[in-house]
C-alpha cells in the first residue's frame, strides 16, 4: 500500500511539473512539438558525431567531451527560455502567438540545419530541397 501512495505522488508531480511547463511555453502544439523534436534528434545526432564517428565540431579531437556535451544541453534550455520569453511578450502586447511562433519557427530552422550537418558529418546525404527549407524557415522569422 506505502508502495502506491509513493508512485502516486511522484505521478502527481510528474504531472504537475508537465503541466507547469507546458503552460510556461505556451500550451503544447505542433510546432513546439516539432521543436522539441528537432532539439532531441540535434542532441541524439551529435552524440553520435562524436561518440562513433569523432566528427564533432564541437571539440578539438572530434572525440566527444562532457563539457562540450553538458553546454548542448544548456543551450537546448536556453531555447526553452527564450519561447517562455516569447509567450511573455505576446501577453503583454495581446498578441496571439505571434513572437511565440516566430522564436519556435526560428530556432527549429536552426536545429534542422544542425541535425542535417551532424547527418553529413556521418556521410548520410541530404536532399538540397530540405536545406532550403530549413533556411526559409530560419530567415523568414529572423526578418
Amino acid at each position: 500500500m506505502k508502495l502506491l501512495s509513493i508512485k502516486n505522488t511522484i505521478l502527481s508531480f510528474l504531472a504537475v511539473a508537465g503541466s507547469t511547463i507546458a503552460w510556461l511555453l505556451g500550451g503544447w502544439n505542433s510546432a513546439l512539438q516539432a521543436l522539441v523534436i528537432f532539439m532531441a534528434l540535434d542532441l541524439v545526432s551529435g552524440l553520435a558525431v562524436a561518440l562513433v564517428f569523432k566528427k564533432s565540431t564541437k571539440t578539438e579531437t572530434g572525440a566527444a567531451e562532457s563539457n562540450a556535451c553538458f553546454k548542448g544541453i544548456i543551450r537546448k534550455v536556453a531555447i526553452l527560455i527564450a519561447v517562455i520569453f516569447a509567450v511573455q511578450l505576446d501577453q503583454m502586447m495581446g498578441s496571439a502567438q505571434l513572437c511565440r511562433t516566430a522564436v519556435i519557427f526560428f530556432f527549429l530552422g536552426n536545429e534542422g540545419l544542425s541535425i542535417v550537418e551532424n547527418l553529413g558529418l556521418m556521410g548520410v546525404p541530404m536532399p538540397q530541397a530540405v536545406i532550403n527549407a530549413l533556411e526559409v524557415l530560419r530567415n523568414k522569422e529572423n526578418k
